[in-house]
């Protein structure tokens, strides 16, 4: 029986790793030496935001020594409004993430494939990466169990690509018009303001192309030590064009160079005890003492014809492509090796966007790949603004900006990059033109335009089932069972048979395998909650 392998066993977490242990990390502060070099330095005396200098940072101008507030204090008032506009608002999804700086490093060539100028082999392009949790608020803990936010933005020569995907390499659903729903049922109840299972197992049950990703959720993999010990996967079937303008279907993979390393929901639970923030600790940490966490960028091919010749459908994110057909091809190396200098500017502002792709990348027909080039942006510019495009985090780094949008809030930059005649086009002024030679080839489609049903065939069971059977073994299904067991155990027993009956259909023993499990004495919960969460909270 083909085992997984990275070869995980719960507990792992106990393993040697050339990363620190908690007991071993400096504190995010610092050093003596830093703090000897910086106490004998002349301080330089505050300004206000139009440069004028403050005479006192401590006290209000007061009609007399035990007031009223002189109203005519601008500098009190001023710092004050400041105060209540430092918050923006958080991601609807995502909210609760780590960021870092580094490199992407091509050691392979796959330029038959791509004419991409990031894929050049030998070529090294600045990075931002940032993972999260899906469902947690930006104060939630960092090891609830969760899918995880892998998200990369490279500053290219053609533009900015950002590759938006998780640590899983699939979806709870594959059309985006089911995400809000889905999405709902992750957040809070809107009576009870808690967490509700019963409304996640209620949704999962009537779509059952979740069970996949439900598998991979209450697996081992359910909760990731941090980044560094997790891949990451773009997930959805993106599409490659080379030179000569033949398009290919591609999937992106990023391979963990520091191995798999998981908390159960024992040492989960201990771990929030001690700290919600372990993720950014952990990353902060690795990076502060040089220890640069890297990934193994692989990419799966198929040419564009071959899409109509497979069993499944390789656009269905709730599917993987089969390893056997599709073999993972080596591409390059992704190292984090730096960290923020301000977290705010550099990862609370980074707006990541599958719309951005570049020359040689583009999309394919994934129904919610499509919908998120729209979503993505549209929730960036609500969150930050019309230029949130220009934001340190988001601004190209290697490529030269020459546009026409103009003005609008916050127009901090350049409004005519050093052409102010040509503001509209086509102009006679020496104005930025279209190259058609970045020109993407046709897409081939076919079809009648409809809103077309997703029948639940035997489909979305056949790749759980392979992965229950066949990937794990006898432990870490008796894991599975048991995670799955904890985080049901709230819900009513209506929604419990629903799900039973999902499981069923998968394997006969994975359905026994969750109902024995959730007749044992209880152990700790694999979801935020206790057996206090109302049941009624999603009736």
């Amino acid at each position: 029986m083909p085992r997984r392998q990275d070869g995980h066993v719960a507990g792992a977490a106990n393993r040697p790793s050339p990363f620190p242990s908690r007991a071993q990390k400096i504190r995010i502060l610092p050093n003596s030496a830093k703090l000897r070099r910086h106490r004998y330095v002349r301080q330089t005396p505050p300004d206000d935001d139009r440069g004028r200098p403050v005479p006192s940072n401590d006290t209000s101008q007061t009609a007399g020594r035990r007031g009223p507030v002189l109203l005519q204090d601008y500098q009190l008032i001023e710092k004050l409004a400041h105060q209540n506009r430092e918050r923006i608002p958080e991601r609807a999804v995502h909210a609760k993430g780590w960021g870092a700086q580094g490199k992407f490093t091509v050691t392979h060539d796959i330029t038959k494939y791509t004419c991409a100028k990031v894929f050049r082999p030998g070529t090294t392009t600045e990075v931002l990466a940032r993972w999260s949790t899906v469902a947690g608020e930006m104060g939630a803990a960092d090891t609830e169990r969760d899918v995880r936010g892998f998200s990369l933005k490279f500053y290219t020569p053609d533009g900015n690509w950002d590759l938006v995907g998780n640590n899983t390499p699939i979806f709870f659903v594959r059309d985006a018009y089911k995400f809000p729903d889905f999405i709902r049922t992750q957040k809070r109840h809107p009576k009870t303001n808690m967490r509700s299972p019963e409304a996640m197992f209620d949704f999962w049950a009537a779509q059952p192309e979740s069970v996949h990703q439900v598998t991979i959720l209450m697996s081992d993999r359910g909760i990731p030590v941090n980044p560094m010990h997790m891949n990451g996967y773009g997930s959805h079937t993106f599409s490659f064009w080379n030179e000569a303008g033949e398009r290919f279907w591609v999937k992106f993979h990023f391979k963990t160079q520091q191995g798999h390393k998981y908390y159960t929901n024992k040492e989960a639970e201990e771990v929030i005890g001690r700290t919600r923030e372990a993720t950014q600790e952990d990353l902060y940490n690795a990076i502060d003492t040089g220890n640069f966490p890297k990934w193994t960028m692989f990419v799966q091919i198929m040419p564009e014809a071959d899409a109509d010749k497979q069993d499944f459908n390789p656009f269905d994110l709730t599917k993987v492509w089969p390893h056997g057909a599709f073999p993972l091809i080596e591409v390059g190396e992704l190292e984090m090796n730096r960290n923020p200098d301000n977290y705010f500017q550099m990862v609370e502002n980074a707006a990541y966007s599958p719309s951005n792709v570049v020359p040689g990348i583009g999309y394919s027909p994934d129904k919610m790949l499509q919908a998120r080039v729209f979503s993505y942006a549209d929730a960036h510019r609500y969150r930050l603004g019309t230029h949130y495009e220009m934001l340190p985090a988001n601004a190209p780094k290697a490529a030269n900006v020459n546009h026409y949008h103009k003005d609008g809030p916050m127009r901090f930059f350049t409004n005519d990059f050093g052409n102010p005649d040509a503001y509209y086009e086509p102009n006679q002024y020496g104005g930025p033109v279209a190259d058609p030679s970045v020109k993407e080839p046709p897409l081939r489609i076919d079809g009648d335009a409809d809103r077309y049903h997703q029948d639940h065939v035997d489909a979305d069971y056949v790749q759980p089932r392979a992965l229950y059977t066949e990937v794990m073994d006898q432990a870490e299904r008796d894991r599975l069972h048991s995670n799955m067991a904890a985080a049901m155990a709230p819900c009513s027993d209506a929604v419990k048979e629903r799900w039973y009956a999902v499981l069923g259909r998968v394997h006969p023993d994975y359905e026994a395998g969750v109902r024995a499990a959730a007749k044992s004495p209880k152990e700790e919960n694999a979801l935020p909650v206790d057996s206090d969460t109302p049941v009624e909270a999603a009736e």
